[in-house]
């Protein structure tokens, strides 16, 4: 719930996936999820115009946002538990084919619509977005002990890390366990790479995750000046 601008990173990260035409939300709450949920209980009345009638308690709002034409799920999945463990605990919402996943605190310019396309054409369980993130420290190349390169805050080269942004046949879930300790990046993923069933959607442009406080200015500092690469809606 973290801003950027004057809306959490949440709402950022949804209205990415609005934009492609992928509304249908479902939240993995824990630690502090009444705030969350508070957040889309009071959204329309913090959001939009409305009126309100005393005499019988109705309201009616006045909006053109399309934003509106969402559907949330706020599920809790526990205090405690890890990002497997949550995953498992939304089964019964997950629909009967395909679901797309990822995590509340980082921001892309991924085309959600090819990534989707990308997973459907290769057949496998899973698809993982592979970014390559700018590092904050100055890159060295080195011969010996002379270094013959040095590059200010470089992209990693010809390595991808993990971006979030998933896509998973529902199978995926019986790689699940309802244990706390069942945590997604672990044991579920990489027994699904060696059983040959996790594939790379290599994404080569923006991808910013909000670990720090610098972090979060940076995202802020883009939002403010009005060039958020992730800001593909208009």
């Amino acid at each position: 719930m973290v801003e950027i601008g004057d809306k959490p990173i949440l709402w950022h990260i949804m209205k990415q996936y609005a934009h492609y035409g992928f509304k249908d939300f479902i939240l993995c709450l824990g630690y502090r999820g009444e705030v969350i949920r508070n957040y889309f209980l009071d959204y329309l009345t913090s959001n939009c115009d409305f009126t309100i009638n005393l005499g019988n308690s109705g309201v009616t709002f006045h909006t053109k946002d399309p934003s509106m034409d969402w559907s949330v799920t706020l599920v809790d999945t526990g205090l405690n538990s890890m990002t497997g463990a949550r995953v498992k605990r939304i089964e019964s919402y997950v629909g009967p084919d395909l679901f797309m996943l990822t995590y509340g605190d980082g921001v892309s310019d991924v085309n959600l619509k090819a990534l989707l396309r990308f997973h459907r054409q290769h057949g496998k369980i899973g698809t993982v977005s592979g970014v390559q993130p700018t590092s904050i420290f100055g890159e060295l190349n080195a011969k010996d002990d002379q270094v013959v390169e040095f590059r200010e805050k470089a992209r990693l080269r010809a390595k991808y890390v993990s971006g979030g942004f998933f896509v998973f046949s529902k199978k995926f879930l019986e790689y699940l366990t309802l244990d706390d300790n069942c945590v997604l990046e672990k044991s579920p993923l990489e027994q699904l790479a060696k059983n040959g069933e996790l594939m790379i959607y290599k994404h080569h442009g923006f991808w910013q995750c909000m670990d720090t406080v610098r972090d979060l200015e940076k995202l802020n500092n883009l939002w403010c000046n009005n060039i958020a690469p992730w800001k593909t809606w208009k």
